[in-house]
């Protein structure tokens, strides 16, 4: 027999042996992977059942179910007060209305002045978000009596109140930077400063009012001279 034949012959049994072994480590792997995983999916099944079975979890459970369906009667409650949206209020209503909850945010507004409707949008989205407190709005040529008791002298004027308490007040956008492209975000962060409502998280941020620039504009006649109340 030509010696290179048998060489050639040799080093392809050769190859030919690995193969085989290396196809049989492969298909070890495979049972070993698969006896793995079938262990882990018994012993997760396990560990599910005996975390079903866990009084603590039930515990758990049933306060967390608890917390929920409190959370849906006090928010029921809120809406029955007019929580939850941007109301606009007659000055009958307006004693009822601030005393009736913790908090109140009322805007004495000027139905042709622009920054009250700028106001208004921003105030609109923040009610919808933070139920906890009660975002009204009141015309202020519609009731002087109030406008004369709080020294209302500039609008848009936006009164916080805590328990019918007038606490502080925000004045024109004199607080928000003092032009009207602010943000509903802004307005939300002094709100949240002030205490009136509090801080949601993964919140997105208004881009600002569509309205233009204007200017900023007193009521004159119907509560006075031109100035700003503190």
């Amino acid at each position: 027999m030509d010696p290179d034949s048998v060489k050639s012959t040799l080093s392809n049994l050769a190859f030919g042996n690995v193969m085989a072994a290396a196809a049989r480590d492969y298909q070890k792997e495979l049972l070993t992977q698969q006896k793995a995983q079938t262990s882990s999916s018994i012993n997760q099944e396990v560990d599910l059942d005996e975390l079903m079975d866990d009084p603590e979890l039930e515990k758990l459970h049933a306060d967390r179910i608890a917390a929920l369906k409190k959370e849906a009667e006090k928010r029921q409650e809120l809406k029955k007060q007019g929580h939850g949206e941007y109301r606009e209020i007659t000055e009958g209503e307006f004693l009822g209305e601030v005393t009736q909850s913790e908090k109140a945010i009322c805007h004495f507004y000027h139905q042709e002045f622009y920054r009250c409707k700028i106001m208004d949008k921003h105030l609109k989205s923040l009610a919808t978000r933070h139920f906890d407190t009660k975002f009204i709005k009141l015309d202020a040529e519609n009731a002087p009596f109030f406008v004369t008791k709080l020294g209302i002298k500039t609008l848009p004027c936006v009164i916080l109140f805590r328990k019918g308490i007038a606490v502080d007040r925000l004045v024109g956008f004199q607080d928000l930077g003092g032009k009207d492209d602010f943000t509903t975000r802004a307005l939300e962060n002094h709100l949240i400063k002030k205490g009136m409502i509090s801080e949601k998280k993964n919140d997105e941020e208004d881009e600002g009012s569509d309205y233009p620039e204007g200017i900023h504009r007193n009521v004159r006649s119907s509560v006075g001279p031109d100035s700003d109340s503190d």
